[in-house]
């Protein structure tokens, strides 16, 4: 049924069909919200590694407003991850059949509130852009850490250099030839991990398309479908705890 569906997105319950399907769709948010963000603030919001090496760069050259501002959008990112962190583990506390779908519903709010008085914003003030990055860095984080604890970190979806490293070693294992009778044990890639990791990153990619598309043609409110795909996949175990639902598989 397609409620059961749906419910598999962001259930108590995981299995390895569940987490994929919530991985790509999470990377498709991902790789929309960023580029889209790129365009309203010009700076992408998804990785620190690009955001603390301009804190050095910046530091290095005495500029230390924009230090500050890398220093918040860390700091958000973390904030982020650890609010995620927190909602999960008081469900779980509770029991609760949405506890990994409160984090996402709290993003799905949050991108929706982005969408709603983004375009207020100033884009030329630097507290404005200062404000909007750190604000799209918690939901990066939030999202991220989402999909690190339901898939106990083997997928994530904001990590984009982590995909297309792990895309490469398993590339070179397929490409390696083992030599008949020299190796005791052979180098064998696995093409299901391959497959996986390859449509996260071609998610984030349409993503990241998808999302540059709408905000160069409707602005800040394109992250509103965004908003509704993500209240999609959490609302049924939210409904479900409301209304006092047993889901089929835990009768």
């Amino acid at each position: 049924m397609p409620i059961n569906y749906l419910r598999g997105f962001a259930s108590r319950e995981r299995t390895e069909t569940t987490n994929r399907r919530l991985g790509r769709w999470l990377a498709f948010v991902a790789g929309a919200a960023n580029a889209g963000g790129f365009l309203a603030v010009g700076q992408y919001t998804s990785h620190m590694s690009g955001i603390v090496s301009s804190m050095a760069d910046n530091l290095a050259l005495g500029e230390i407003g924009l230090v500050t501002a890398g220093l918040a959008s860390l700091l958000a990112f973390l904030s982020g991850a650890a609010t995620s962190a927190i909602l999960i583990n008081w469900g779980r506390r509770r029991d609760a059949h949405s506890l990994y779908a409160t984090p996402l519903m709290l993003e799905a709010v949050l991108l929706m509130c982005f969408g709603l008085v983004g375009a207020r914003l100033d884009s030329h003030h630097l507290l404005s852009v200062t404000a909007t990055v750190a604000g799209l860095c918690f939901v990066m984080g939030l999202q991220n850490a989402i999909i690190t604890k339901v898939s106990r970190a083997e997928i994530r979806t904001t990590h984009v250099t982590g995909l297309v490293t792990d895309i490469g070693i398993e590339l070179g294992k397929m490409a390696y030839w083992n030599a008949p009778g020299s190796v005791a044990f052979p180098v064998r890639s696995d093409r299901q991990k391959l497959l996986l990791l390859s449509s996260l990153l071609g998610m984030f990619l349409v993503g990241g398309l998808i999302g540059a598309l709408g905000f160069k043609h409707l602005g800040f409110v394109s992250t509103l479908p965004l908003a509704f795909i993500l209240l999609t996949l959490a609302v049924v175990p939210v409904l479900d705890d409301i209304l006092g639902r047993v889901p089929p598989h835990n009768r």
